[in-house]
């Protein structure tokens, strides 16, 4: 009697900032396991989700968009991009159809290394944003490059194509059995998202440059066997006038972005939460590797 062979490995998802690479994971996953946001560079750190099948296990790793760093934060963010590509036995390689047919710079840059040496599919996202006679030609003028092993369009927000898109990834996975118990959809603990779904809420309701000045790092998670469980988190900014706008009138900035995350949190754990935040600045620690690795964003190599 043959036995089922069970295939499984790492799947990068890398690609720009703001192309759907956490929506993407989100649906797959039938799970809201990476924040989104409008605003670009909202993901800062590789966010690992598991999809789990009687015949394959599928590591999804998200990854912050690849960028011209600016600051020592984004060195960061693209250093992890760049060890997810290193990790993967699979790269997706991510763009949009508003895009047109190239990719930046900073993408061709770091796929460079691993074409031809692993399995690179490109997925054509938000093909449900234009008309079905232009996808073909964008698909073809893509091929053309002969860069990549597949190219598959997708609406990751509808879920279209995600079938095929999976079928295209499981055939190419290692024969392996599964690295994760089937019923767990992450490795990262609570305490990770719970501060991840705060900052998404900032970059919800600020503008500008207050969004990307802060960090959240939660300070005192406790599980109470009854009652709400504790959750102290600190929201760092880099300036006492971002402090302020955060806080704002009679601390009713923060009061929203409290109550909104804290409905997301216990969504996310299942269990009631008393979410307690404070607004703390640390000058310049977008550009201070210890403050970097305190929060979490330094990279071990």
């Amino acid at each position: 009697m043959n036995q089922k062979v069970h295939r499984a490995g790492y799947v990068a998802i890398v690609g720009e900032p703001n192309v759907g690479k956490s929506t993407l994971l989100n649906t797959l996953l039938d799970q809201k396991l990476s924040i989104v946001t409008s605003k670009p560079q909202t993901t800062r750190q590789r966010v690992l989700g598991i999809l789990s099948t009687e015949e394959s296990q599928i590591i999804f790793l998200d990854t912050p968009g690849l960028l011209r760093p600016q600051y020592l934060l984004h060195e960061k963010m693209v250093q992890s991009a760049e060890m997810a590509l290193q990790d993967a036995d699979i790269i997706l390689v991510l763009t949009e159809v508003s895009r047109g047919n190239d990719l930046p710079a900073p993408v061709e840059e770091a796929l460079a290394p691993f074409v031809g040496k692993k399995k690179v599919v490109l997925v054509i996202n938000k093909v449900d944003t234009i008309h079905r006679d232009h996808v073909l030609p964008l698909i073809d003028r893509f091929a053309q490059r002969q860069k990549f092993s597949d190219i598959v369009p997708v609406s990751a927000l509808r879920g279209e194509n995600l079938d095929e898109l999976l079928r295209t990834i499981v055939q190419d996975l290692p024969v392996h059995p599964p690295f994760y118990p089937p019923d767990i959809v992450s490795e990262q603990p609570e305490r990770f998202f719970a501060a991840e779904l705060i900052r998404e809420k900032i970059f919800e309701q600020f503008r500008e440059e207050v969004p990307y000045s802060t960090a959240v790092e939660i300070v005192e998670f406790k599980e109470r066997e009854e009652g709400k469980t504790y959750i102290n988190a600190d929201i760092i900014v880099e300036r006492e006038s971002q402090k302020g706008i955060l806080i704002g009138k009679r601390g009713a900035a923060l009061k929203k972005v409290g109550q909104q995350a804290r409905v997301n949190i216990e969504q996310f754990i299942g269990r009631p939460v008393y979410l307690d935040l404070h607004v703390r600045v640390r000058e310049k620690w977008r550009e201070k590797e210890t403050w970097l690795k305190r929060f979490g964003y330094s990279i071990e190599g």
